[in-house]
C-alpha cells in the first residue's frame, strides 16, 4: 500500500507531502491545479519514462519518492530477486531523481538501483488506469488479455508461446535451407572449384616468406658469388699473394721460434695457433658456401611461377596462407551443409509436424480455457455495468478461431449492444467516452480478485459520467477499495463524497511564480470542496446544505 508521496521540483510543484491510507482516496481540484503532475509523479517512481521538461523551471532536479506499507508477496519477491534488502518495518521506500539535463538516478530501500529495476518491482506495487486505458478498449488486440487474466491462463499461455518460438525457429531454419535449385547449382560449382584451386595449390604456412627469400637471394647469386670468392682469395690467397692463413701459420711459427729464448712470448703463440685453427674452420664454411651458389635460371623462374599462382590465390582468399586454408575449412562445411541440406530439410520437416502439432494441441487447450473464461467474464462485467447505470448494455465475447501467432489461435474482441433491439457491434462503433469509462471500472472490478496488487489509481474514471451513474461509479470504488487501497482523481461530488480521505490540490501564484499545494480536507474543507465541484466558484447556502447531505448520505458526521 502507498503511504507517502513526496514530490519536489515537479512542474508547478515545488514540493509537496501527499499521505493516504487504506480505503478510498480521492483527490479534487481546479483543472491545472497540478492532479495530472501526481500521476506523472507516481509514474516517474514506478520507472516509467519522464521527461526532463517536467523539472520545475530553475530548479537543478526533480526529486520523487515513495514510501509503501507492507508490500504485496509478488513485491517481495521481486525485491528479493533484484537483490534488495528489506526494511526492518516491512516497508519499502523507492527514490527518483531527474536532473534538470535529464539524467536519472534512482534508489530502492537506500541502494542505487536502474530504471528497469523500478519498472520491474513497479508492476507488483500499483496499478494506473486512466483515460488512456479506458480507450485501450477500441483496440480489439487487448481483449484477449482480459479474457486471459479472467482465466487465470498466464501459465498456460507461457507455455504455449515457448513451444510457438521452438515452432518458428525450426521453420525459419527450413525455410533457410530452401534454396532456389539453380541458385543452389550455381553455388555449389562455385565451391567445388574454390575448393580445387586452393587444394590443388597445396599450400603451406610459411611458404611466401621463404619464397620471397630465396627470390632475392637468386636474382642477386652473381653478386653473392663473387664476394664469397674474393672473401676466400684473402683468407687462402692466390698465384699472386699469400691469404691470411699463411701469414698467420707464419706468424704463430715466429712466435714459437722467439718462445725457445723469450718464454713470456709462448701464450701469444698458442693463442695465435689457436686463431690459425678457427681461420681453417672459417676457410672450409667459405668453401662449402661457396658451393651453394651456382646459379641456376630455371630455379628463379620455377619461383617465380609459383610466388605469382600464390599471389593470385590471395586476391581471392586471403592475405596469408593461414587466411587462404581458412576459407578452404569454411568453403568444404558450406559445400557440405547444401550437399547434405535435403536430409537436413527432411528432418526439419519431421521436428516442425511435431513441433506443430504440440503447439497446436497447447493452442486448443487454451482456446477452450478461454471459452470458459469469456462466458464468465461478459456475465461479470455485465453484472458490474448494470449496477453503473448501463442495464441495458450486451456484452458479448466474440471468439473466432485463426491461424497460430504468438497468443494461440484465438481472434478475440468485445462486442456491445448499447440499446435493446440492436445487434452487437464492436465497441469503437458504439461506445460513448462515459461509457468506456464505465466499462473500464466494470472490467477492473470483476478482474479485482485475479491479481494481488494493493494499490489501484484511477485517473478521471468518471470522465462523461454524471447524476446517478456517478454515484454508482463512487459506490463501486468505494466496494473495491475495501479489500485493497484506491486512488481515485475526480471531478465528481459524488464520487469525492465517498471518499474515506480526501486530498484538495490547489495552486497559488506568488512573486510571479505558480505554486501547488496538497491539503487534507476535515468535514469542513471537504463540506466546501464538494460545494465548490457542485456549485462552481460561487458558493451558495445551498450549495454548501447539499454538499453537507452528501457527505451525511455516505455515512460521514461534523465530528469525523
Amino acid at each position: 500500500m502507498l503511504s507517502q508521496l513526496y514530490i519536489e521540483n515537479i512542474a508547478v510543484i515545488e514540493r509537496a507531502e501527499l499521505t493516504f491510507h487504506k480505503g478510498l482516496n480521492v483527490l479534487t481540484g481546479e483543472t491545472g491545479a497540478g492532479k495530472s503532475i501526481v500521476i506523472d509523479a507516481i509514474h516517474a517512481v514506478l520507472g516509467e519514462r519522464i521527461s526532463k521538461e517536467l523539472v520545475r523551471t530553475g530548479a537543478a532536479c526533480a526529486i520523487i519518492s515513495a514510501v509503501f506499507d507492507a508490500p504485496a508477496p509478488e513485491a517481495e519477491a521481486a525485491l528479493e530477486r533484484l537483490g534488495y534488502p528489506k526494511e526492518e518495518d516491512g516497508a519499502l521506500f523507492i527514490q527518483r531523481t531527474i536532473s534538470a539535463e535529464g539524467k536519472s538516478s534512482c534508489r530502492i530501500n537506500g541502494r542505487p538501483a536502474t530504471v528497469s529495476a523500478l519498472k520491474e518491482l513497479g508492476v507488483h506495487l500499483i496499478h494506473i488506469h486512466g483515460q488512456n486505458e479506458s480507450y485501450d478498449l477500441l483496440s480489439p488486440n487487448l481483449h484477449i488479455q482480459y479474457i486471459d487474466a479472467m482465466g487465470e491462463l498466464g501459465g498456460l499461455l507461457a507455455r504455449y508461446q515457448e513451444q510457438y518460438r521452438a515452432l518458428r525457429s525450426i521453420r525459419e531454419e527450413r525455410d533457410a535451407l530452401r534454396m532456389d535449385e539453380s541458385e543452389k547449382a550455381r553455388r555449389m560449382d562455385l565451391l567445388a572449384y574454390q575448393i580445387e584451386e586452393l587444394e590443388s595449390a597445396q599450400l603451406r604456412a610459411g611458404e611466401l616468406q621463404e619464397l620471397t627469400e630465396l627470390r632475392n637471394f637468386y636474382q642477386n647469386g652473381e653478386k653473392v658469388a663473387a664476394s664469397l670468392m674474393e672473401a676466400q682469395r684473402f683468407l687462402s690467397g692466390d698465384e699472386e699473394t699469400s691469404g691470411a692463413e699463411q701469414a698467420l701459420e707464419q706468424a704463430v711459427s715466429s712466435l714459437r721460434e722467439a718462445a725457445r729464448y723469450f718464454p713470456a712470448s709462448e701464450g701469444l703463440a698458442q693463442r695465435m695457433q689457436e686463431l690459425s685453427f678457427e681461420l681453417e674452420d672459417c676457410t672450409g664454411e667459405l668453401r662449402d658456401l661457396a658451393q651453394q651458389t651456382d646459379w641456376d635460371p630455371q630455379r628463379l623462374e620455377d619461383i617465380e611461377e609459383r610466388l605469382d599462382s600464390l599471389h593470385r590465390l590471395t586476391r581471392k582468399y586471403g592475405e596469408t596462407e593461414e587466411e587462404m586454408l581458412a576459407f578452404l575449412e569454411r568453403a568444404k562445411t558450406e559445400l557440405d551443409q547444401i550437399s547434405l541440406s535435403e536430409e537436413r530439410r527432411a528432418q526439419l520437416d519431421d521436428d516442425y509436424r511435431e513441433a506443430k502439432e504440440k503447439a497446436t494441441r497447447l493452442a486448443e487447450s487454451l482456446s477452450q480455457e478461454r471459452r470458459k473464461a469469456a462466458a464468465k467474464f461478459a456475465e461479470r462485467v455485465k453484472r458490474e455495468m448494470t449496477f453503473l447505470n448501463m442495464p441495458g448494455v450486451r456484452l458479448i465475447v466474440a471468439q473466432n478461431l485463426c491461424g497460430l501467432n504468438s497468443m494461440g489461435c484465438d481472434d478475440i474482441q468485445f462486442l456491445i449492444s448499447t440499446n435493446p433491439g440492436e445487434p452487437p457491434k464492436p465497441i469503437a462503433k458504439i461506445a460513448s467516452g462515459g461509457e468506456l469509462s464505465r466499462m473500464m471500472l466494470s472490467i477492473k472490478t470483476a478482474l479485482a480478485d485475479k491479481d494481488a496488487i494493493d494499490t489501484l489509481i484511477f485517473d478521471e474514471v468518471d470522465t462523461g459520467v454524471s447524476g446517478s451513474a456517478a454515484q454508482k461509479v463512487g459506490l463501486k470504488l468505494k466496494e473495491v477499495s475495501r479489500s485493497r487501497q484506491v486512488i481515485c482523481i475526480t471531478h465528481s461530488a459524488q464520487i469525492a463524497a465517498l471518499a474515506d480521505e480526501h486530498l484538495r490540490i490547489h495552486k497559488e501564484i506568488r512573486e510571479g511564480r505558480t505554486f501547488t499545494h496538497v491539503d487534507i480536507l476535515d468535514f469542513a474543507g471537504r463540506k466546501k470542496e464538494l460545494a465548490r465541484i457542485v456549485g462552481g466558484v460561487q458558493m451558495t447556502d445551498l450549495t454548501l446544505k447539499s454538499a453537507e447531505e452528501m457527505l451525511i448520505m455516505a455515512g460521514f458526521s461534523k465530528q469525523s
